[in-house]
């Protein structure tokens, strides 16, 4: 947890953004695993954790604009709490450790509600995502859940992606512990990524790290020698000799910050020629873009500038043909690089992006593309000094989406299928980092996962 003052000042800019009427904040709840007593493992908001800091179930806050009340609700614990849990601190006392002196049972929550209503006063809320928290709201405000979305406070969703955008020294530290579980997670991958072994032994061992060092995975692990499946989240085969193993894992520090990183690692330790080719090129589009990356270039403009070292790396195999400006004008890049370049990261690891991708990646000067590949693209405005990002170019070979294409003769100008037979069985490479966008370019956060192909292939098997 930070500094007391640190949520009392979030709190307070807060104030400062908005019009008028008060903040409701929804802090999550336990869910049910499969009957009541046995839930999945608990996550608090992300959108509470920043302003109210504290992580466990049954809170809610309210910031009042007009005011300049914040009022913590929840329940102090009873008897048979205590008896399961063991001794508990006070509401208050929690209360006092994010800087919030009024607290209240939250039986109370409802007749404030309800008297704010009354009154004709504004209430922002943020979108939902959680059932029991629809249902809440349903209760408080009237709202059925299929509206709420349309009734959240857009001025509340664009004050609250303003300020979280831009990470605070607290929130790098923290970013900078997950990403150094995220090492281990990868590293670890690479040392058993040998033939014969099961994927989900290593996406296993790989939650375990997480957990044992941290918080928990920052997201269901992607790890397959079929890296042309993007969100490839089925361990189910034994590594085979000559395949291409993809891991994409990261890891949430105690506070929740996130890691996101992807490394693909030739099982056995050796890569093939081909192998080699294609890997190199991902690489020197990972590695552009991160020399690209600064406050005020737009992401939109780097990803465009990676797909055209895509293009070009492909054009000299043979793979891709013609002006190479002109291919990824038209989009051909997209047969092999069909996902966007990165995404903002924080709290969460896709961050903030329940308050709505389109606000957190995009704004009025900057439109997402309408075309195949690059509509993927989460993030696309102007970088900011503070912004923490994923940068994560990949190529993949997609049977399906190949015979697709030359089916329905799409971008034949730009594409050299014949030559890509002898690629239908190759899967797919992705390389990512993380990096801190400063005022004259960027910082790969933690140490940086092996990334070159001699320091992949020293690392494979190794014990």
């Amino acid at each position: 947890m930070f500094d007391p003052k640190i949520y009392s000042d979030r709190r307070g800019r807060l104030k400062e953004l908005l019009s008028d009427g008060l903040v409701l904040l929804l802090g999550n709840n336990d869910v049910p695993m499969n009957y009541t007593d046995n839930t999945y493992h608990f996550r608090q908001d992300s959108s509470f954790l920043y302003y109210f800091g504290l992580d466990f179930q049954g809170l809610a806050g309210i910031i009042d604009i007009d005011k300049g009340d914040e009022i913590l609700f929840g329940n102090d614990v009873e008897i048979e709490d205590i008896i399961w849990m063991g001794p508990q601190v006070s509401l208050k006392e929690n209360a006092a450790k994010v800087g919030c002196t009024q607290t209240a049972p939250y039986r109370e929550l409802f007749a404030h509600i309800s008297k704010a209503i009354s009154l004709g006063r504004k209430i922002h809320f943020l979108p939902p995502y959680r059932g029991e928290n629809k249902l809440l709201l349903q209760e408080l405000l009237g709202i059925h859940p299929s509206k709420q979305k349309e009734y959240s406070s857009l001025e509340l969703v664009k004050a609250v992606i303003a300020m979280r955008s831009v990470k605070d020294a607290g929130e790098v530290a923290e970013i900078k512990k997950a990403c150094a579980i995220g090492y281990d997670m990868h590293v670890t991958a690479m040392k058993m990524a040998m033939p014969g072994t099961w994927e989900q032994k290593i996406a296993g061992t790989l939650e375990g790290i997480a957990s044992s060092q941290g918080s928990a995975s920052a997201y269901p692990i992607i790890l397959s020698q079929h890296g042309e499946t993007l969100h490839n989240h089925s361990h189910a085969e034994i590594l085979r000799e000559g395949k291409l193993m993809v891991v994409d894992a990261g890891a949430e520090s105690l506070m929740h910050y996130a890691s996101d990183f992807t490394r693909t690692a030739p099982v056995g330790g050796k890569f093939t020629t081909q192998q080699r080719e294609i890997y190199d090129i991902v690489l020197a589009a990972n590695n552009h873009a991160t020399s690209l990356s600064k406050a005020g270039t737009t992401y939109l403009s780097i990803h465009l500038a990676a797909a055209e070292v895509i293009a070009s790396g492909l054009k000299e195999l043979g793979i891709m043909k013609g002006d190479v400006k002109d291919a990824v004008k038209n989009g051909a890049h997209a047969l092999f690089f069909p996902h966007g370049l990165g995404h903002m990261m924080g709290l969460d690891v896709h961050d903030m992006e329940d308050l709505g991708q389109i606000y957190v990646g995009y704004d009025d000067e900057i439109r997402p593309v309408d075309q195949f590949g690059t509509a993927y693209l989460r993030l696309g405005k102007k970088l900011e000094s503070g912004n923490v990002i994923t940068n994560e170019p990949g190529i993949y070979f997609i049977p399906a989406l190949i015979d697709k294409w030359k089916a329905e003769n799409i971008n034949t100008d730009f594409i050299n299928f014949e030559k890509l037979q002898a690629y239908r069985d190759f899967g797919g490479i992705r390389l990512e980092d993380d990096l801190l966008i400063t005022a004259t370019g960027s910082e790969i956060l933690g140490e940086r996962v092996p990334i070159t192909p001699e320091e992949i292939e020293a690392t494979v098997g190794k014990k």
